[in-house]
């Protein structure tokens, strides 16, 4: 009855194999919605068509400046950040305004893996530069349009989490589209 006992004991032990495979490590799923786009009702210097899945609110931080204002994906936990400045055929404030764009973008590269500029011409003739970075940087995608003389407008994407951004992928990447979109149909008023 020992032996017998003792078989089956050894036989459980046995069965028992290692064949276990750890699981892969995952991420939240994303659900991203259909685009949708529609008109800024507000009246502002410049006029775009924006994601129906944005709220435009005024910069809360910057109060005295009424053309500022921010795209609030609450959904998706970030914001674009806008902000126009009237050139008025000051060639001066034109290069201050580039300068300060490109010194925005620059200070990243502490954190950034590299960054992508790009200089886009848009349907009613105006000068974009967009600027992609890459790396856990606080802002993956830049850009500035301008028509040169009168109206020059600079937009940031800024997240309200603490994701790592391969994580985010999927929203930077429908937002770049959102954007682009806007500049595309970015109109300035006379």
């Amino acid at each position: 009855m020992k032996k017998l006992f003792l078989l089956t004991c050894i036989s459980l032990c046995m069965a028992c194999g290692s064949d276990y495979l750890p699981k892969p490590k995952g991420f939240n799923r994303i659900d991203l919605p259909e685009r949708e786009f529609e008109k800024l009702a507000e009246n502002f210097p410049y006029s775009f068509e924006h994601s129906a899945h944005s709220l435009v609110e005024s910069d809360e931080f910057n109060p005295d400046q009424e053309a500022w204002i921010n795209l609030n994906y609450q959904d998706m936990e970030a914001k674009v950040h806008l902000t126009y400045k009237p050139i008025d055929g000051q060639e001066e404030r034109l290069k201050s305004y580039l300068s300060d764009a490109i010194n925005l973008t620059s200070k990243h590269q502490v954190k950034a893996y590299g960054i992508d500029e790009s200089v886009l011409r848009t349907p009613k003739g105006y000068t974009g530069v967009v600027a992609e970075l890459s790396g856990e940087v606080p802002t993956q995608f830049q850009f500035f349009v301008t028509d040169s003389t009168q109206h020059f407008l600079r937009g940031a994407l800024y997240f309200n989490v603490a994701h790592k951004n391969d994580s985010l992928a999927p929203v930077i990447e429908y937002i770049k589209v959102d954007m682009m979109h806007l500049m595309n149909t970015l109109e300035f008023k006379q």
